[in-house]
């Protein structure tokens, strides 16, 4: 298959800059992967949708504050975006300005608070940055990093806890598991409440996921890799769902490679962690997964393949027409789908 195949136009009005005031007023289309079918509802309307005996699994990755603004030991400003943690407060970044970077360059961040220096370059470009603190990084990151939003967002977020799920614990990701941000502490509840399993996975997000797929042609395309647990408690309970009769439902394409990454093939999940590189598109045969909570997702780009590879493309693209038409409001802070 080719990229071009998963184009769709879509008005840059559409793109959501901000969140609603309350996360599950977002609006909710359902898709029926076998019929087409369509219906338009709100997220506070999930409960209806869902069975008990189901089984939701989220990701409760938490996004790291991981963009930090600077100075160089010139002068100039510099922006450092945290993406991996090397180990001996070394991290792998996204750096500008890009040239004036060179390994040995010293950065200071909050008048001094942080510093670092530039230890190394990677293959694409990214810098190794050793830095240098006194106390607990992350709570120094928390005082000084800002929230790296997407690139198509350009308004400034008010209240970073609206870039966070309300269950997310497990700090390390460059941007949100985005499906999970239209839940409430009180719609879990409710969900719970009606005999749904609430399971987690962790799937630390990396900036891989808003690259563009530039290969003409899908299978030539290399997938970023990203870091991801499966506990045993998740593990146990989704084996029993899948055992007893009950639907998987993953929230977020994150959480549906995470889990479709370890699971055999017969559908059995073991407790794991590592690296994945999962690519699925059309033609991929799912594992586990019964059905998926998403957002929707840039053209041409990895996670609208996904979703083509469970409801198929025409429908996805269909309803994605229909979602424009009824001007939904697209990617990050945007409304969600449900795939079932």
């Amino acid at each position: 298959m080719n990229t071009s195949d998963f184009y769709f136009d879509l008005p840059q009005e559409l793109i959501a800059q901000t969140p609603l005031e309350r996360r599950d007023d977002s609006r909710l289309l359902t898709l029926d992967r076998a019929t087409g079918q369509t219906r338009h509802l709100h997220f506070y309307d999930l409960p209806s949708l869902l069975r008990p005996g189901d089984c939701l699994v989220l990701n409760d990755s938490r996004v790291l504050p991981a963009r930090l603004l600077g100075r160089r030991e010139t002068g100039g400003a510099c922006e450092v975006l945290l993406l991996i943690d090397r180990g001996d407060r070394v991290w792998e970044c996204l750096a500008r300005p890009g040239r004036k970077l060179r390994v040995g360059t010293r950065l200071s961040f909050g008048d001094g608070a942080l510093t670092a220096q530039v230890v190394g370059q990677v293959e694409g470009g990214n810098r190794l940055i050793r830095f240098d603190y006194e106390g607990i990084f992350l709570e120094i990151l928390e005082r000084l990093g800002r929230m790296p939003l997407p690139p198509y967002i350009r308004e400034e977020l008010q209240d970073g806890e609206r870039y966070q799920t309300v269950y997310s614990r497990v700090t390390g990701s460059a941007a949100a598991p985005t499906a999970g941000l239209h839940f409430t502490r009180e719609l879990l509840e409710q969900v719970q409440a009606m005999g749904v399993r609430v399971c987690y996975v962790t799937l630390h997000v990396g900036l891989g996921t808003f690259r563009p797929v530039k290969a003409e042609q899908l299978e030539q395309h290399e997938m970023h890799r990203e870091y991801c647990v499966i506990p045993q408690e998740t593990a146990d309970a989704v084996n029993r769902t899948k055992a007893a009769g009950g639907r998987v439902i993953c929230v977020g394409t994150t959480s549906c490679r995470t889990i479709e990454s370890w699971a055999s093939e017969d559908g059995h999940l073991e407790a794991r962690a590592g690296w994945t590189g999962i690519f699925i598109y059309p033609g991929y045969r799912f594992k586990v997964l019964d059905g998926l909570i998403t957002n929707f997702h840039l053209p041409e780009s990895t996670l609208i393949m996904l979703v083509s590879a469970l409801a198929g493309r025409e429908r996805v693209l269909a309803a994605y027409r229909e979602a424009v038409e009824a001007r939904y409001r697209f990617f990050s802070f945007g409304d969600a789908m449900f795939i079932s």
